[in-house]
């Protein structure tokens, strides 16, 4: 059965879900709630509401100015492409940026969805499952089970409900029987995941760094927090995102992610085989097997690529966030693993 009509028979999928909230939604409410520090027992009973709710940023909040610590390939806020115009969508930005600010407001700790490669065990079948154009078991929503996090339902831990994508973050809530009980940041919604499938950020963590990847018109900003409500725009440049064409190569997925580990060189395979195909230079991972990173680099050349025509045309990369080399070093050096987070938005 088509993936989009099972999709809509549920009603809406994942994607769009990640995509109205950031494009539209983004200052949704967070409760205010209990720091869970290492000291501090789980029980299921461990939430506790606060006195009162403190005031939320909304758009119109968020004061964005440009001091760029990057300077090559700078696109203009609004551009000529072809024979129409992109453009970076300063105001979705805002709005995402305001759900991130309240996202702090929220005093659970954070946990992040991992399973990289199913290093931490394939996730169990879901209740309902279908295989997708690339012949994988995905659930009704799109998400694949390879290297996804088994979601239950807090009602029934026998069989997970769906699946949760690697490098998305949640909050923890406290804990049942061997469970953790986690609420997405992106959802209304609890779940219970085994622990093996978690990673407890430390409470010192805060993002003051967030990465705007627009897969629609092709381009990618970096910023950073200077104070409640002030963000300053580090760099604006093309990019090129990943195209729908199985069997090999997948679209970069929609949602907020965190950057959860980086490589100087990410060497890749050819596809369909085991044969090396060459390396990406300065790759910082953010969920499954994407990466931002500079041009790729293909066997036998082994000397690095400043940049390529491509960059900000159409999608064209296997799921990665292509950027001109310099840029994706700036990133891989001026962004902190596991306190950057990675927007990708359409």
């Amino acid at each position: 059965m088509n993936i989009n009509l099972l999709a809509m028979k549920k009603g809406f999928s994942i994607l769009l879900l990640t995509v109205c909230l950031f494009l539209f939604a983004c200052g949704e409410q967070q409760t205010g709630m209990p720091r869970l520090s290492e000291e501090t027992e789980l029980t299921p009973d461990s939430l506790l509401l606060p006195a009162h709710t403190p005031e939320l940023l909304v758009a119109s909040d968020i004061n964005l100015t440009k001091d760029l610590l990057y300077d090559k390939y700078t696109l203009e806020d609004t551009y000529p492409y072809g024979d129409t115009v992109r453009s970076f969508k300063w105001e979705t930005i805002r709005k995402c940026l305001a759900f991130i600010e309240n996202m702090h407001r929220d005093t659970s700790q954070w946990v992040v969805l991992r399973n990289y490669k199913n290093l931490n065990s394939e996730a169990p079948l879901v209740r309902r499952y279908i295989r997708n154009a690339y012949g994988r078991i995905a659930d009704t929503l799109g998400v694949e089970r390879y290297q996804s996090v088994p979601l239950y339902l807090t009602t029934d831990s026998s069989v997970p409900e769906r699946y949760g994508r690697d490098g998305s973050l949640a909050y923890l809530r406290g804990k049942a029987g061997s469970f953790l009980r986690i609420a997405p940041v992106v959802e209304d919604e609890e779940y219970l995941v085994p622990p093996r499938y978690l990673r407890v950020l430390p409470d010192s963590t805060v993002f003051h760094y967030v990465v705007f990847v627009d897969r629609g018109d092709q381009n990618i900003a970096t910023l950073e927090r200077l104070s409640e409500g002030e963000w300053v725009i580090r760099s604006m440049n093309p990019a090129t995102t990943g195209v729908h064409r199985p069997p090999y190569a997948q679209e970069t997925p929609l949602g907020m992610f965190l950057l959860q580990e980086k490589k100087t060189k990410m060497v890749f395979l050819k596809d369909g085989g085991s044969a090396t195909g060459g390396y990406a230079p300065y790759a910082s991972r953010f969920t499954n097997g994407a990466y931002i990173h500079g041009v790729p680099v293909n066997v036998p050349r082994t000397a690095m690529i400043e940049y390529s025509w491509s960059l900000g045309t159409i999608p064209r990369s296997h799921m990665c966030v292509r950027n001109a080399t310099s840029h994706s070093k700036f990133i891989f050096d001026n962004m902190p693993a596991e306190a950057t987070l990675i927007v990708v938005i359409e």
